[in-house]
């Protein structure tokens, strides 16, 4: 008997190749409504209370690509596949065992990305009446059997059903049932593995929304059906800082040389204090002073890329994605262009976004003003954001 470290732990399998699917990219790796599918998935399992752990399988090489699409996301285990879906469970049921081990175990496809938790809490409930459980969809079509192109028997269908992930197992059952089955066969699922075993598999309800994305339509749909359950937010921030000798002058987060710096309590980083504001303001959480008070000693000095990092945060907390940052820079010196590019590039990496989603333009105010004299530099942001609609 494995002593159980976890109570209950996901093994998240994505190991796929997803070729149906079309595109370059694997599946699990390709966006939905602006989020990876793999993080679709990882996200509707991490919300679930009674998960403790989660473990990932993704193809070897992968992980770096894998973990890049699950920032500030903690994942148990990176667990190399392998060519079947079978041997990749298999893989992850080891490293959970080599972890500690755990009493109960979710094997879950990356594939079927929209899980409610409703669906998690029936398999956990179902595993006091067995040692599995997974969700069905009763058959809904007519079913026939097929003559040649011409239609034989009906098929009764109302004892068949569709069968989903994540599937449910108390642990040390499913595990004993992999290394147990003959490696040269292939299961359809792992309750297969585990009835044959002599164990009891119960039914309980699936959800519509845990269809697998398998083909291009199914990407199509899902992006439609997530798009009539989001609504868009749009702010708007604006900052001033004034221009100091033996100050440094930071801009979008980029260090740039020249002969005077914004002078402030922070970095003082214009551009970046601009779209703080912006998404706070989408956000209708109030405005930097609010959450970093100048008053406070700790953030003298800070870089204004953890700013910009915590509200970045915040739209994912809500639920949210950031759709669109539109900076505009204003001031006489230095000329932005030779740095616009590494402007966009950090403001990306820190946002946590595509580069196509960041939008970097300069201006001068034709010699008026504070900053046509080079008293000070400005800068206004707008930022657009997707929400569920109740948020």
């Amino acid at each position: 008997m494995i002593k159980s470290k976890y109570g209950v732990v996901a093994l998240l399998v994505a190991a796929g190749q997803g070729s149906r699917a079309g595109g370059n990219l694997p599946k699990q790796f390709r966006e939905v409504a602006g989020k990876p599918v793999l993080a679709h998935a990882f996200d509707a399992l991490a919300a679930h209370d009674a998960i403790e752990a989660i473990v990932l399988v993704v193809m070897g090489g992968q992980e770096s690509v894998a973990g890049g699409l699950l920032p500030n996301r903690a994942v148990a285990a990176f667990v190399e596949g392998a060519d079947t879906r079978r041997e990749s469970v298999r893989a992850g049921l080891e490293a959970i065992a080599a972890m500690g081990g755990a009493n109960r175990v979710l094997i879950h496809d990356a594939a079927r990305p929209f899980l409610p938790v409703e669906v998690v809490d029936r398999l956990l409930s179902a595993l006091h009446e067995g040692e599995g459980a997974i969700p069905t969809i009763p058959v809904a079509d007519t079913l026939v059997r097929g003559l040649g192109c011409h239609v034989g028997a009906v098929i009764d269908r109302s004892a068949l059903f569709r069968v989903q992930t994540p599937q449910a197992f108390h642990f040390d059952s499913i595990l004993a049932a992999h290394r147990a089955w003959d490696a040269g066969r292939e299961a359809t699922d792992d309750a297969q593995m585990l009835r044959e075993m002599g164990h009891d598999v119960i039914l309980v309800d699936g959800d519509e929304r845990l269809e697998k994305l398998t083909y291009p339509q199914d990407f199509v749909r899902a992006e439609a059906r997530l798009s009539a359950q989001r609504t868009v937010r749009v702010g708007m921030g604006y900052d001033v800082h004034r221009l100091a000798a033996g100050e440094e002058l930071w801009l979008g987060g980029v260090r740039i040389e020249h002969d005077h710096g914004l002078a402030g309590h922070s970095d003082a980083d214009v551009a970046i204090h601009a779209i703080v504001d912006a998404l706070l303001g989408a956000l209708a959480e109030g405005d930097i002073g609010s959450h970093f008070p100048p008053s406070d000693p700790q953030w003298r000095g800070a870089a204004s890329s953890r700013f910009l990092k915590y509200s970045a945060e915040r739209v994912a907390d809500r639920g949210g994605r950031i759709e669109h940052v539109d900076l505009t820079i204003i001031c006489e010196a230095p000329k932005i262009g030779p740095h616009r590019d590494n402007i966009r590039a950090r403001l990306a990496e820190i946002l946590q976004v595509s580069l196509d989603r960041v939008s970097v333009k300069a201006t001068t105010t034709e010699r008026l003003g504070f900053a046509g004299r080079r008293e000070g530099i400005a800068a206004q942001a707008v930022a657009t954001l997707a929400l569920p609609a109740l948020s």
